[in-house]
């Protein structure tokens, strides 16, 4: 392990007043209180990070995990995480960090003990790169060209066969009834078995309901009625947003997929360019949808496609001039709710929680603020580009921040030029306008330069959709990932893990089963930390304190991934 002088800790924190607060330090984690905002950097110059980009092997067999500390005997199930496991085929790179294909990752904890085990999963676009030893579907920011082998008219009549979208789930995985599917952000679904990690069937959704696509972040009820949204053609060949609902398990047993319906539309406000859809809010009564200015060009999309030689990243552009697009819906019964709220532009990717209070809606998210895309900056050359190039690359990017929009639900009495927010937590406002817009500021409850809070995940079970005070979060530093948060949004309280050379993923909240407490349980992170004897453990961590409980770790290297679920 590296000494702590090998590592450079900045932080300027200041308290309610402006006075200095004072913070631990040490090797194996930085614990910090602060009210207002934290300035926080560490260094990666050895650029270890690069191998958390890097082509893995599935394995054969799990493998045993060497355990320090004490596993709570509550765990007793699977962590299961997505991510890129193969970023080249033959002599083709893939060129994105969302074009890697995707590879399914599992650690077993039972009785104490943990295993660890791989599989790629097997979808078509993985399939067939493997067979022919190319990039034979196009992928985020990868293009697939014709096989090189036909001779010059099939190859021509290829470029007109039609857009072939790619069903690489390397996104997320969630239950639908009794089964799991592993998705992307596509119209494709893949269900596969968490016990072998064996791929089962792909399921285009599109058979089911009027969708282009599908987020990879669902909402999920106790019950297990799963809502989720994507674009779809509206009335008047006009582009909208539908919100889906996909039923609990069934007493036949039948697949609650087929079973599938549209609960609400939203409409879009440009005809044929919607807003890139990553998540979306959902309170006990409300769906929220957030309209960014980061438009898809369906144009650009279907005509440009096959003749130039397009991907999904050359059909993105932004729209400065339109700002965010605030929308919300009834739940039940669905139905929009036609009111204008509007925001300065963000880019937008995570919301974190969304809640009721005394008759308004409190949206908390993860914003970069602005209007460019901020996949611009996840080009896999950049995030493996010596330290000093990559944070060059992420001063250019959008700032990121977390915010809270508060949204209220009667505004028809109110006065122009007036707050209409109430709430006596918080500084956001909300501003009836001549035009009937109501224009929403935000309250900032984290805000670091170049260090982002992001793939949050909070106390859902307990706790989503209803008023909550902590949330969880993968720290970014120039968008790598380098540390493990824990904020307070009521607060602004926030604690840090971190240790050299070491590169979390997204942490997952598992509540004690005698906890009293929103935050009484354990976080479960895996960290690459690919300059060790063993390069690779799941971390476990107190989530009052963020103080280590137990890592199991492993002889193998683990490459980056994004979601995931526990599964007892």
């Amino acid at each position: 392990m590296l000494p702590v002088q090998s590592w450079l800790c900045v932080a300027t924190t200041r308290g309610k007043h402006g006075q200095p607060v004072s913070f631990t330090c040490n090797l194996v984690s930085v614990t910090y209180v602060e009210f207002g905002f934290i300035h926080l950097i560490f260094e990666h110059p050895a650029g270890t990070y690069k191998k958390i980009f890097e082509t893995c092997e599935e394995l054969a067999e799990p493998l045993p995990a060497t355990v320090t500390g004490r596993i709570p005997s509550y765990l007793k199930g699977s962590l299961l995480r997505l991510g890129p496991g193969l970023f080249e085929v033959g002599d083709e790179p893939f060129y994105h960090l969302f074009d890697g294909q995707a590879l399914m990752h599992k650690f077993d904890l039972k009785n104490g003990q943990v295993t660890y085990f791989r599989k790629f999963v097997k979808t078509d676009a993985y399939v067939r790169a493997i067979t022919e030893k190319r990039v034979v579907i196009t992928e985020f920011g990868t293009f697939a060209y014709p096989d090189p082998c036909k001779n010059i008219f099939s190859r021509f009549f290829s470029y007109f066969k039609g857009v072939e979208v790619t069903d690489n789930c390397l996104v997320n995985v969630y239950p639908v009834g009794e089964d799991f599917y592993a998705v992307t952000e596509t119209n494709y679904i893949t269900k596969v078995n968490t016990d072998t990690l064996e791929t089962l069937k792909k399921v285009d959704m599109c058979d089911y309901v009027n969708i282009n696509g599908v987020t990879a972040h669902p909402h999920i009820e106790k019950d297990g009625t799963v809502y989720n949204i994507g674009n779809c053609m509206g009335k008047g060949a006009t582009l909208a947003y539908n919100i889906v609902r996909i039923p609990p398990t069934q007493k036949d047993k039948s697949d609650p997929i087929e079973k599938s319906k549209v609960v609400v539309q939203f409409p879009s406000a440009e005809r044929f360019k919607p807003s890139y859809v990553h998540s979306f809010g959902m309170s006990e009564n409300y769906f929220v949808f957030v309209e960014t200015p980061v438009k898809i060009n369906l144009l650009k999309f279907l005509s440009a496609w096959s003749i130039r030689g397009s991907n999904y990243m050359d059909c993105f552009e932004s729209n400065e001039s339109q700002g965010t697009n605030f929308h919300i819906a009834k739940k039940d019964p669905g139905e929009y709710i036609d009111l204008k709220f509007k925001g300065a532009a963000i880019g937008m990717f995570h919301h974190i929680n969304t809640y009721e209070d005394q008759g308004f809606i409190v949206v908390d998210l993860c914003s970069w603020k602005g209007f460019e895309f901020v996949y611009n900056y996840l080009w896999l050359a950049n995030l493996r580009a010596n330290w000093e190039e990559v944070k060059k690359a992420a001063m250019m990017a959008p700032q990121p921040e977390v915010r809270r929009y508060v949204i209220p639900l009667d505004v028809h009495k109110e006065e122009q030029g007036k707050n209409l927010v109430s709430l006596p937590y918080t500084t956001a406002t909300a501003t009836m306008h001549a035009d009937g817009t109501i224009w929403l500021e935000p309250e900032v409850l984290f805000s670091g330069p170049r260090q982002a809070f992001e793939f949050p995940q909070i106390n859902y079970k307990g706790y989503g959709g209803r008023n909550y005070s902590y949330a969880y979060g993968l720290g970014l530093n120039h968008f790598i990932p380098d540390r493990i948060c824990k904020l307070n949004v009521k607060t602004k309280e926030t604690w840090v893990w971190q240790e050299p050379d070491s590169y979390p993923s997204e942490p997952l909240f598992v509540q004690a089963p005698d906890g009293v407490d929103e935050d009484d349980g354990v976080l479960l992170t895996i960290v690459a930390a690919p300059g060790s004897q063993r390069p690779a453990y799941l971390l476990i961590l107190n989530a009052k304190d963020l103080s280590e409980v137990a890592r199991a770790e492993v002889d193998c290297s683990i490459p980056v991934t994004f979601h995931g679920m526990y599964k007892p």
